[in-house]
């Protein structure tokens, strides 16, 4: 058949005639080659380090010339005496931030669903957007200035009351909490736009359909809106749970003292430790080529269980 098309002159026509859409689309190609370049650059070239994982580098050998070493740095990291505290650090904090910070986007956009006046409305989007363009550095370095046991304004109410003065961003039982309070402060008003979005796509006479038949607030939330959020609830919960490895490297970063180091560490940090600081780039590129394959693992059975369950799935 191939042969045939090929002899009729099929398979130059449409080649032609993809190569004109191709053409008559030409602007929007345009458009998009910056971000295929950025792509390129930035997150497919770099794939070609992942090599070091398995080499034994040495830097006047460069990457291809470094002596394979197999799976040994794998198994270094496994039997590190830093793992299970790095792993459960990391696991600890994201689902503290899954269990806490998932919802609190949801429960937001709910809230502001139901104010009636779009003036007031706005003013509280506007507000609760504004945190997420806020640095990192900036967010710990105000929560440093507030909850300094010297000159913190925390601190300076607690002593007018004649308490002695905490260090707050110092105490391991009080890490978790900040992580967990900053971390929902930062984002909610950003997590919200999605369901705001997905709200505004319900149909408006199953409202109206609902308090004809007399159904109060709570009766609608929980047999309209909560249903038709379904699918883009189920959509970011995967998204969610495959990223359950990734605590938030900025922020934990710049939160880490030596005191809470304990509870502190995660497995970004504990990278750019010793790939940076240490110079075991091998070791290093293990660790993150481990962590990426276990997320990979994670956004696939996730899909596939919720597809099972509810029918909603990436693909």
């Amino acid at each position: 058949m191939i042969v045939k098309e090929a002899a009729t002159g099929v398979l130059p026509m449409r080649k032609n005639k993809t190569w004109s859409k191709v053409w008559s689309f030409r602007h929007i190609y345009l458009f998009m080659l910056p971000a295929i370049v950025w792509y390129l650059v930035f997150c497919y070239y770099p794939m070609y380090g992942i090599l070091i994982a398995f080499k034994d580098f040495k830097y006047n050998m460069g990457i291809v010339g470094s002596p394979w070493a197999g799976f040994r740095y794998f198994e270094q990291f496994l039997n590190d005496s830093s793992f299970y505290s790095v792993l459960y650090n990391t696991l600890s904090i994201s689902a503290l931030k899954l269990l806490f910070g998932f919802p609190a986007p949801l429960i937001l956009a709910l809230m502001l669903n139901a104010v009636m006046r779009n003036k007031i409305k706005r003013i509280f989007q506007t507000i609760s957007y504004l945190p997420h363009f806020v640095s990192w550095v900036v967010v710990v370095t105000l929560m440093q200035k507030i909850l300094s046991p010297n000159v913190g304004l925390i601190n300076d109410i607690r002593e007018k009351m004649g308490l002695d003065p905490i260090f707050f961003m110092g105490m391991t039982s009080l890490f978790y909490p900040l992580v967990i309070i900053s971390d929902i402060w930062k984002g909610i008003g950003w997590g919200s736009i999605i369901y705001l979005a997905a709200l505004t796509n319900i149909d408006p006479h199953l409202y109206e359909a609902a308090e004809m038949d007399g159904a109060g607030r709570w009766s609608t939330l929980f047999k309209i809106t909560l249903p038709c959020l379904t699918p883009t609830i189920g959509i970011l919960l995967i998204f969610s749970l495959s990223g359950i490895l990734n605590a938030g490297f900025d922020q934990i970063w710049l939160m880490q003292t030596p005191a809470t180091i304990s509870v502190a560490e995660i497995l970004d940090t504990y990278v750019l430790k010793t790939g940076i600081q240490q110079g075991q780039f091998a070791y290093s590129t293990a660790i993150g080529l481990f962590k990426s394959f276990i997320s990979l693992l994670l956004i696939v059975a996730v899909n596939k269980i919720s597809k099972k369950v509810s029918d909603v799935s990436l693909w």
